[in-house]
């Protein structure tokens, strides 16, 4: 079988499937075009997020028996088009849960304890003790909306605190000893802390937005590991200056490109620029998931799927 590797990746991920016999190709510099002229001469196809694999590629695609994303998620992906033609469909979200996990846990302890706040006034010669006093997680509600992977990863991680953890899925079913499933009015209700962990969907898409925030009766902490388009920017904005809102987390962006691998080139929203500004709001590049150990990972994931299926 001949792979085409469309971005680089751990090198193990190429070395193990040369050893189990697969042909490997790369080619991290093609147009699209270039690439789906040349697609049907491939059984698989390993890529990130570089481009789109839309029906034109799929069509193109001829003798594609399988695509793998070595990331979490497959929104980039028509899906439904790939199955319809017999094309087996890989993620590795396995492979960058616990640095999703980790990271998302960080976020919330120095907002919490304003440690980016107050860091940046140390340097600048200010000791404002007082101003940068802290919050405790413990004791705290925290509401995890998705429960999958990441959602799971994260309810691991808060074990050692005194919380309560709750989840809400619209599968049935999915919590466990460590988060309570509950319906959505219970979880509105009670929450202190949201953290998303949802894919990319036609439900998911701005799905935070000034309706679903109002329906919480505490204000609340936002988090989000997940992806940037669920989120409304502008209505975040608005909670967070009301105060529904009391800092957020987010290491995802409305405006981020499809690619994840930049964003927008044009002049910053509005509501991007008060993100920039605001002393409780962390922003990190979408690198939740993105450490040494989960590149890693995420190869061996890869690599293991598809050995499982096809050696």
């Amino acid at each position: 079988m001949k792979i085409l590797h469309l971005d680089t990746n751990h090198e193990l991920l190429i070395n193990q499937l040369n050893d189990f016999g697969f042909t490997n190709h790369e080619d991290y510099i093609s147009s699209k075009q270039d690439i789906e002229a040349k697609i049907h001469e491939y059984d698989g196809v390993v890529l990130r997020s570089r481009f789109t694999i839309d029906k034109q590629f799929l069509d193109a695609a001829t003798s594609l028996k399988f695509i793998g994303r070595v990331g979490a998620g497959l929104e980039n992906i028509d899906c439904g088009y790939a199955e319809q033609k017999g094309m087996y469909l890989i993620s590795a979200p396995e492979g960058n849960r616990n640095a999703v996990g980790e990271h998302t846990l960080g976020m919330l302890l120095s907002l919490f304890n304003k440690l980016n706040k107050a860091d940046a006034e140390v340097r600048q010669g200010k000791w404002l003790r007082e101003d940068n006093r802290g919050i405790e997680l413990d004791g705290k509600t925290v509401g995890l909306i998705g429960y999958g992977n990441m959602g799971k990863a994260f309810s691991k991680k808060l074990q050692g605190f005194d919380v309560e953890v709750l989840c809400y899925d619209i599968k049935e079913h999915v919590g466990d000893i460590n988060a309570k499933q509950v319906p959505l009015a219970v979880f509105q209700e009670k929450v202190d802390v949201v953290s998303l962990h949802t894919p990319q969907t036609p439900l998911t898409l701005n799905m935070i937005n000034t309706e679903f925030i109002n329906q919480f009766e505490k204000s609340f902490w936002f988090f989000n590991t997940a992806r940037g388009k669920s989120v409304v920017t502008k209505n975040l904005v608005s909670a967070l200056k009301s105060g529904k809102i009391l800092g957020a987390g987010l290491d995802v962006l409305e405006y981020e490109k499809a690619s994840f691998e930049n964003l927008f080139s044009s002049e910053l929203p509005e509501a991007f620029q008060y993100l920039i500004d605001s002393k409780n709001v962390l922003l990190s590049p979408h690198v939740a998931g993105w450490t040494i150990e989960s590149k890693e990972k995420l190869a061996q994931t890869i690599v293991d799927k598809i050995k499982a299926k096809f050696c």
